[in-house]
C-alpha cells in the first residue's frame, strides 16, 4: 500500500507527495500555505483518483509523458514526474488509482 508523505518546503509551504509501494513518488502536489490546506489536498486526492476523466495526460515540451491529476473544479492537486514512454505514464496513473484510496498518511512537520 503506497503513501502520502507531508513535508515543508524551503519557503514554509505544505506539500505531499503520494508514494508507491515501492517508495518512488508517483503524485506530487502544489505548495500549501497551511497544513489543514494540504490534508485538504490529500482528501481531494483520494476522492478525485477513482475517476479517471479526472486524470489529464500530458507531453512536455521536450516530449516527455505526465499527467496532472484534476479536482472537480478544474484546478491541478497533483502532477506526475517525466516518464519516457506513454506506458509509463498509464502506469503511473494506475498506480495512483490504486494506492491513493487507502494510503496511509506521514506528516514529517511533526
Amino acid at each position: 500500500m503506497g503513501k502520502f508523505v507531508i513535508n515543508k518546503r524551503k519557503n514554509d509551504e505544505f506539500q505531499f507527495n503520494l508514494k508507491a509501494n515501492n517508495h518512488q513518488v508517483i503524485l506530487t502536489s502544489e505548495g500549501y500555505t497551511t497544513k489543514s490546506n494540504c490534508q485538504n489536498g490529500i482528501e481531494s486526492v483520494r476522492t478525485n483518483s477513482k475517476d479517471d476523466s479526472k486524470f489529464d495526460r500530458r507531453m512536455s515540451s521536450n516530449n516527455k509523458y505526465y499527467f496532472n491529476l484534476k479536482a472537480t473544479n478544474g484546478q491541478i492537486i497533483g502532477t506526475s514526474e517525466m516518464y519516457e514512454a506513454s506506458s509509463g505514464r498509464d502506469n503511473g496513473i494506475a498506480s495512483v488509482k490504486s494506492n491513493a484510496p487507502s494510503a496511509d498518511v506521514e506528516d514529517l512537520t511533526l
